[in-house]
């Protein structure tokens, strides 16, 4: 056999770049003839179907998760399929450059150990040596009956992101699938319709299987109510739509955005990232910390030419610390010449740009769930800023990757929280935090993103689970069905052994967090299908309110003078971001609009240019003489400011300048009064 030939630079290039992708395995095609053998789902019982008393559907939610992610970078990183019409015994093989013994699987070997030396058995199917297992993060752990059985014990609604990264496949020396990204998001796309097909030939014909792809949150209810397993679209990428930047130049438009987003609806899709894991021309990210933030680091610097670029935060949000220089491997050294970044907390100077922000609206046009985890705190903030300021609901963290002080912000808008696959404690724990703000705003339901052929890791056996370990077989959350241990081949699993070894021990891992945990917990993960489908229809059904400001009529206390430009007040409600108003350069200027008639109003959102206030008023007045206040802002730091207030009555609206943010006067590109 011929091995491919790595020099020692290309390979931990390449180690840098994996482990900084997020995601990854082989398609499989085709129509089922007959059952595969020897996969049994260890389930017996007829699923729940129907809906509680109030109609609402039961049963768990998995947010995050990538069952397609074989034939991503490249198709020769994660080894094996989720499904082959031959069954599992060609569906559940190593990777050819995995044999004899795994010397040569240097990924796998580094995840796991460190060191890209190692050994494992590649003998996939019947005997299961060695994988699939949590921390085997190189082979399949999403094969098709594994699902099944998490179907059969309660999961109900899947999150399957499609997911990219150009960079990897790039730098991997195996390939046999394009690096495009888009292509291969297609590509998944399509073979997601396939698996469904397949499963409906093994189960009777079209619209007979356990699984259905579901276009709306109709669809998805419906399926559920049936009992069966829906599957919702998502993108994860690094560079969507070829978005992509270098040296800080956008290596798109926003006509290339547009066509992207209609590509991807049609296609389907109804939750995106807008970034992901490396800065891109829409947004910057979410640091990565530790050691495998320095090879993250080092693929920014690969795929855009410049390394993060980091501040010590001056707000109580932060992205995570950057490993300092010391913490480098050796074998990266001489390759990541990383810059020396400021005292911590760090945050990522790069937030929403431009074309992000017309990637968030796009989205919100077409009904679509933004999601907001990788993004850094700053874009974080500004898209957080653009969807409250018209109240839209569609806003998802699926996986533990944002700032949890942002948490009250997307339950206020309706949004949906979903806690990455923790060991029982650790979930407890995430469960816990957010528990306060889910009762504050009414939120009822919770969910987990298992991130599934993510390089993340699975949850493993929980270290104390001596003489409290799950007991087989167990009744799953919903009473409908009696599990016992999972066997496939000539292995059978244990989740007090083995922990979530792969996707199919998920309901035994859910039975662990009720050992630990209680029924509490386990009852707001059986209304989690519910609660992210009350935020899908939300945003399907959402309408833009009018902005009572624009063309009203405005008037200052001073407006800039200048040869060229306009800067009078009514270029503040003209509805154009490229046009303004501009005071004289003092502190204490004011901004007045006249609604034309008395307006129930709760909020003034304000889009301020580089010259902004610090600190002002947002005042109203029946009859434009006489003021109340009704919100004080003080601390601002321009950009967006959404500014919220109890409803009220008024027909004018003033914003009273108290403290400028720099030596210039007060600028505002646009005002919304809602």
């Amino acid at each position: 056999m011929i091995r491919p030939r790595l020099s020692v630079r290309k390979l931990t290039v390449a180690v840098a770049v994996l482990l900084a992708a997020g995601v990854t395995a082989l398609p499989g095609m085709g129509q089922a003839a007959q059952n595969p053998p020897d996969t049994e789902v260890g389930a017996v019982g007829v699923p729940y179907k129907g809906t509680l008393p109030d109609g609402t559907v039961q049963g768990f939610l998995d947010a995050h998760t990538h069952v397609f992610s074989n034939v991503a970078f490249g198709g020769n990183v994660v080894c094996g399929k989720p499904f082959d019409p031959a069954g599992p015994q060609k569906a559940l093989v190593d990777c050819p450059d995995h044999f004899p013994n795994g010397e040569f699987a240097w990924f796998e070997n580094f995840t796991k150990t460190g060191s890209p030396v190692g050994t494992h058995d590649p003998v996939g199917y019947p005997s299961f040596k060695d994988w699939p297992a949590h921390n085997s993060l190189t082979h399949q752990q999403a094969y098709y009956k594994w699902i099944e059985r998490a179907w059969r014990g309660g999961l109900r609604l899947m999150v399957n992101h499609l997911v990219s990264n150009r960079q990897l496949c790039d730098l991997y020396p195996i390939k046999n699938q394009p690096c495009n990204e888009m292509d291969s998001i297609r590509l998944q796309a399509r073979l997601m319709n396939d698996l469904q097909n397949y499963i409906d030939a093994e189960n009777g014909g079209p619209g007979q299987g356990w699984l259905r792809v579901a276009r709306s949150q109709d669809e998805a209810r419906k399926t559920i109510e049936d009992g069966k397993l829906a599957v919702l679209l998502g993108v994860e990428t690094s560079e969507p739509f070829g978005c992509r930047q270098i040296l800080g130049v956008a290596q798109c438009s926003k006509a290339d955005i547009d066509r992207g987003l209609d590509e991807m609806h049609t296609l389907g899709v109804r939750t995106m990232f807008v970034c992901h894991k490396y800065d891109n021309a829409l947004c910057g990210v979410r640091f990565d910390g530790g050691v495998a933030g320095v090879a993250v680091n080092a693929a920014n610097f690969l795929g855009t030419g410049q390394f993060w670029d980091a501040r010590t935060c001056t707000t109580e949000y932060a992205d995570n610390t950057i490993a300092a220089a010391g913490t480098i491997p050796d074998a990266l050294k001489p390759l990541v010449p990383l810059p020396v970044y400021p005292p911590a907390p760090h945050c990522n100077t790069r937030g929403l740009t431009d074309l992000g922000e017309h990637m968030v609206k796009g989205m919100m046009a077409r009904g679509m769930m933004v999601e907001v985890d990788h993004m850094s705190v700053k874009a974080a903030d500004r898209t957080l800023d653009l969807l409250e300021e018209v109240r839209y609901p569609g806003v998802v963290s699926s996986h533990s990757w944002t700032d949890t002080k942002y948490f009250p912000r997307i339950y206020a808008l309706g949004g949906m929280i979903a806690q990455y696959g923790h060991s029982a404690p650790q979930f407890l724990a995430g469960w816990q935090q957010g528990e306060g703000y889910r009762d504050q705003h009414g939120i009822t339901g919770y969910g987990f993103g298992i991130d599934v052929n993510g390089l993340g890791g699975l949850p493993g056996p929980r270290p104390d689970n001596a003489g409290n370990g799950v007991t087989y077989p167990f009744t799953s959350a919903d009473g409908s069905v009696t599990l016992d241990r999972q066997r496939m081949g000539e292995r059978t699993w244990d989740v007090n052994m083995e922990g979530m070894a792969h996707y199919g021990l998920m309901p035994d891992w859910i039975e662990d967090i009720r050992r630990v945990a209680g029924d509490e917990i386990v009852q707001d993960l059986v209304g989690g299908a519910e609660a992210y489908l009350r935020t899908w229809g939300a945003a399907e059904r959402f309408q833009a309110p009018a902005n009572l400001a624009r063309g009203a009529t405005a008037t200052a206390s001073s407006s800039e003078w200048s040869l060229w430009y306009d800067f009078r007040p009514h270029r503040a409600v003209d509805g154009d971001l490229g046009t303004r108003w501009a005071s004289g350069w003092s502190d204490g200027q004011w901004f007045r609009i006249d609604l034309g008639a008395q307006r129930q109003i709760s909020r003034v959102a304000l889009r301020w240019e580089a010259a902004y206030g610090s600190a002002y008023r947002v005042e109203v007045s029946d009859d434009g003489q006489n003021w109340r206040s009704v919100a004080a802002v003080d601390g601002a730091s321009g950009g967006l400011d959404v500014v919220s207030f109890a409803p009220t009555s008024a027909r004018h609206v003033k914003v009273q300048g108290v403290r400028r943010g720099t030596n210039y006067g007060y600028s505002l590109r646009e005002v919304g009064v809602y």
